[in-house]
């Protein structure tokens, strides 16, 4: 026995706005040339019945499910919630569902990545970094015409609708306002190398430094892999040189974090005795002291419109296969000039 109240259905919204049946379900069906005098009519009602229309049952007439997939490789748990805080918020109010597919190596999966969204019955998905320059997985989605949009690609730009960033202008901005300040020694600590935007990162710095006509060595460089505990080694490496940079410019928020405490662990001040930089803006980056001078990747909008572009080309609505979102420079507590500048 149960005292909750019984749950409206498709017949009692009809019954209410004093319409058909079929006309409900051409309303929540989102169906065109409906008046829109029945349609708030339907709305209306549903809203006071707390009427809400059953997806699976809807996905088993149309033979769709109403579901999108977001596939990530990405470790950064901060980059990570923006990529789903994006999506979720584009498809408040939608009839379409956020499953998300991580998956530990792109690379591993690429030849079975059909049967990966098959199996979870998707509509369409997401690609996200490294996924989203990946060309194989690419290939075979185009190949089956299954739809995707994707999210920071750096390549094939005219494959799918693409949300992208520019990383090498902004990895050159970061890198100038660090010379600008008076750094000539500035160590780098890179992100996963399987994903591009590692090199384009690296990229963007090494030009600023030509273009300023900085010298640099490449063992001033060490390779992290976008996780806090690779920062915190590959800082070490930096800092216990007997040269040690003056700045450390690490190419995600997690591994500057990371480097702030490996300063600490050295009795080394952030920023007296070494300047940190980071990349993405994420929460860790105003949750840690001094807080993060960083680039703001626009990683939640990025994740948004490509989830509006997906939903657009499932219903055969316009959209751009391209736009690109700009990056800005952040600063924060964690930097500043070098102690002979000072």
């Amino acid at each position: 026995m149960s005292d909750s109240k019984k749950r409206a259905t498709i017949v009692d919204v009809a019954t209410a706005a004093d319409v058909s049946i079929k006309t409900v379900s051409r309303v929540f069906n989102d169906e065109p040339h409906v008046r829109k005098v029945l349609r708030d009519k339907v709305l209306k009602a549903a809203e006071e019945l707390d009427y809400h229309p059953n997806i699976m049952a809807r996905g088993l007439v149309g033979r769709r499910s109403f579901l999108l997939g977001l596939i990530y490789e990405n470790p950064s748990p901060n980059y990570v919630v923006e990529l789903q805080r994006g999506a979720l918020d584009r498809l408040h109010g939608e009839k379409y569902r956020l499953l998300v597919l991580p998956v530990e190596s792109i690379a591993k999966v690429a030849g079975k990545i059909m049967s990966i969204l098959r199996a979870a019955a998707l509509d369409g998905v997401i690609l996200t970094p490294p996924a989203s320059d990946h060309p194989q997985v690419l290939s075979e989605l185009t190949r089956h015409n299954f739809p995707f949009s994707r999210v920071a690609p750096t390549e094939s730009l005219d494959i799918g609708p693409s949300r992208t960033t520019d990383d090498v202008e902004a990895s050159r901005k970061m890198t100038a306002y660090l010379l600008e300040l008076g750094h000539r020694r500035i160590g780098v600590i890179k992100g996963d190398p399987t994903h591009p935007s590692s090199g384009a990162r690296l990229d963007g710095f090494l030009d600023a430094l030509k273009t300023a006509g900085v010298s640099h060595s490449p063992d001033m460089e060490e390779q992290g892999y976008y996780t806090y505990e690779s920062g915190l080694a590959a800082a070490h490496k930096l800092l216990d040189r007997s040269d040690r940079p003056t700045a450390i410019f690490a190419q995600n928020d997690d591994m500057a974090a990371a480097a702030i405490m490996a300063a600490r662990d050295l009795d080394l001040s952030v920023p007296d005795d070494v300047s940190i930089a980071g990349f993405d803006d994420s929460a860790i980056a105003q949750i840690v002291w001094p807080r993060i001078t960083t680039i703001h990747q626009p990683v939640y909008d990025m994740a948004r419109d490509a989830t509006d572009a997906l939903i657009a080309k499932l219903e055969n609505k316009p959209f751009n296969m391209l736009e690109t979102h700009a990056c800005e420079l952040i600063v924060r507590q964690s930097t500043a000039p070098p102690a002979s500048h000072s």
